[in-house]
């Protein structure tokens, strides 16, 4: 049978049939049956979608160094006389990595010499916002002032001032800009008055407000949605982006520390993957290089999970791979990250991240080999990994990979080889349609607990397209996904870590949907996905407590399925239950053990009339819900809304946990 005419049987027993008069559960907050990772609900960050440069790394200014291949793209550049130059000078011993500086030679007092940079699909500022505009450069000759201003695109300023530059050696010049009104599709210009000569590099403009008030840190509402679902761990940089489409192009992390002035540039491997949606200039800058990334994860209270290559380029594009004897330098740069880390400011790395301004660790546990890879290549390889990180940093979980899909003979064969190894985690994936979603909630409730824990660390529901780029986070898409992760929640003493991918998504320059989080150059979206991950991460729990339905798991009888955790910090009982009926159910939850008081319980709810429906940029359609619920003689009588998901939290005094 397949998915589909499994999803049309789903319908049919659930949707569409009346629910019964009273479905009666059983909570039992004294049994016990495992701890809840700390870490188990977490944030899959990869730069698709331009989720990093122009999005959450809050640049404004597109190829500020003049690095990209084409060296003015994302410029336009205003010559009027023959007589003015503009050359892009290669200065190989200035820096290794950021060799091109832009030399502009004006010739006369008069001329409307000027650069404008488009930014990354338009520049966006908010009224009253500040801005810091920045550039290094080198006056040779004259005495050139540079006027900057932001531009709506029929030229109106909403910012401006002026830098006057002294002749000498590279110096840094800094600007700050207000914004006098909102604009969404702005360009920057930098008009060169007067006559000289000059050199330019690193043009910059960041807003004031970032996250934590870090100077050129993270876009303060896209990293505020993270920091909201109170992550347990980031994985970082990837997803594909660790492969790269070969291996000159993969993603190498010492390129991504040090001086952001000096970091290196390669093309983003999802730049031309798909025809249909080709960014030409997709280019990763590295200005979110690993130092902000621990910092981020620092930020948002999670631990760094990173992912580093393991001698392999994607295998659905070039498929290459480093020869067997020369994986050392591949080997080398994973021990390196960990002392990067992890190191005393007396060794090498450790001492770099120092000098960033981090003397203390960043207290690394983690670290993934690979990310989608498959087949005896890859096995081969991690197995090399998996004795030189083992044997020098053997308190470093390791995390191998089950290859790109769910199921299927390169998946078994990754678990038969995997098994007996160190991994402590199998990253295992899952992009499917809802109905799958639907039918393997039970998924872990069979599988072998010897081995590897599991780290689902991608899964999204994939539902139908509409031209809308946030269309296709429906509804239903969520409603599966909150139905598969009682599934996890539930086995949590196997699955130890969860989560969604990918993160987020420009609506004017995506490659892949759906996305948890949608955002244009202004605002952000949260998804129903992203409320549903939010609510299992938020009351997370610290054990895993039974519920069932006449003595049975709750994975699909009568349309619902549910998890339910004790959290010993906050003496709460929290229950979640999604009924994917088209008709509401009554539902009595008997709760053991809850004293013969008067209780309130809190009940949080996400629903929507059609399953097609998702919140966009312009309007949010779905959201939490909140109301209170009493408990009378340890019952809590509740009516689930058709097409639902809902969390009861329950708070009471400390309980006797049996173990």
């Amino acid at each position: 049978m397949n998915l589909k005419s499994t999803y049309i049987l789903l319908l049919i027993a659930g949707f569409y049939l009346p629910g019964r008069s009273q479905i009666k559960l059983a909570v039992k907050p004294n049994e016990v049956t495992s701890d809840i990772s700390p870490q188990m609900w977490g944030i899959f960050f990869e730069d698709i979608n331009f989720a990093a440069d122009g999005g959450l790394y809050a640049e404004l200014i597109k190829n500020g160094s003049f690095q990209f291949p084409i060296a003015l793209t994302g410029w336009r550049l205003n010559k009027p006389k023959a007589e003015d130059q503009w050359l892009i000078i290669n200065q190989q011993k200035r820096s290794i990595t950021n060799t091109r500086v832009a030399r502009i030679v004006k010739t006369t007092d008069s001329s409307a010499y000027t650069l404008t940079n488009e930014g990354y699909r338009g520049i966006g500022l908010l009224k009253n916002d500040k801005y810091n505009f920045s550039v290094w450069a080198r006056a040779m000759s004259g005495n050139l002032k540079l006027r900057i201003e932001v531009l709506r695109s029929t030229g109106a300023r909403i910012a401006s001032g002026e830098i006057i530059t002294t002749p000498g050696s590279w110096k840094k010049y800094e600007l700050a800009l207000t914004a006098a009104d909102s604009v969404y599709g702005g360009v920057l210009k930098i008009s060169f008055i007067g006559k000289g000569s000059i050199e330019m590099d690193n043009v910059s403009l960041f807003p004031v407000n970032t996250f934590k008030n870090r100077p050129n840190g993270m876009r303060a509402d896209l990293a505020g949605l993270l920091d909201s679902l109170k992550p347990g761990f980031v994985r970082f940089p990837g997803g594909c982006i660790v492969e790269g489409r070969d291996l000159q192009n993969r993603y190498q992390w010492k390129n991504t520390v040090g001086p952001v002035e000096n970091r290196g540039l390669i093309v983003n491997r999802w730049n031309m993957e798909f025809a249909r949606r080709a960014a030409p200039d997709y280019y990763q800058s590295f200005g979110l290089g690993f130092y902000e990334y621990f910092q981020l994860a620092e930020d948002l209270g999670a631990e760094p999970l990173p992912i580093i290559n393991c001698g392999m380029a994607c295998q659905f594009n070039s498929g290459e791979v480093a020869a067997m004897d020369e994986l050392d330098p591949y080997i080398q740069d994973a021990l390196d990250l960990i002392e990067f880390a992890n190191g005393t400011v007396q060794t090498k790395w450790g001492k770099l991240r120092a000098s960033m301004g981090h003397p203390a660790p960043f207290n690394l546990k983690m670290l993934g080999v690979g990310n989608e890879q498959w087949d005896a290549q890859y096995i081969e390889r991690y197995l090399v990994f998996e004795k030189a990180l083992k044997t020098k940093y053997p308190q470093i979980k390791l995390v191998a990979g089950s290859g790109p899909s769910a199921s299927g003979v390169l998946f078994d064969y990754a678990w038969k080889q995997l098994k007996t190894s160190k991994a402590d985690f199998m990253d295992e994936h899952y992009y499917l349609p809802p109905a799958w979603f639907f039918n393997n909630a039970k998924r872990y409730d069979r599988y072998d607990r010897e081995g590897p824990k599991i780290f689902a660390g991608e899964y999204a529901a994939h539902d139908k397209e509409e031209a809308i780029p946030e269309s296709r986070n429906s509804w239903l898409s969520a409603l599966a996904e909150a139905a598969f992760m009682t599934g996890l929640e539930r086995n949590a003493d196997l699955v130890r870590m969860c989560s969604y991918a990918p993160l987020m998504a420009h609506v004017d320059a995506w490659q892949w949907r759906p996305d948890l989080i949608w955002f244009d150059n202004l605002k952000a979206s949260a998804t129903p996905n992203y409320y549903v991950q939010k609510l299992f991460s938020n009351f997370k729990g610290t054990h895993i407590i039974s519920v069932t339905m006449q003595d049975s798991i709750v994975a699909g009888q009568d349309s619902l399925f549910a998890s339910s955790v004790l959290d010993k910090n906050q003496n709460q009982v929290i229950i979640k239950l999604v009924n994917m009926a088209r008709s509401s159910k009554k539902v009595e939850i008997h709760i053991d053990g809850l004293p013969p008081d008067k209780f309130q319980a809190r009940g949080i709810t996400l629903t929507s009339r059609l399953s097609n429906d998702f919140n966009s940029l312009k309007n949010t359609k779905i959201q939490p819900q909140e109301k209170q619920y009493d408990i009378l003689n340890s019952i809590l009588a509740a009516e689930m809304a058709p097409s639902s998901f809902q969390v009861f939290i329950i708070q009471y005094g400390s309980p006797k946990i049996s173990k």
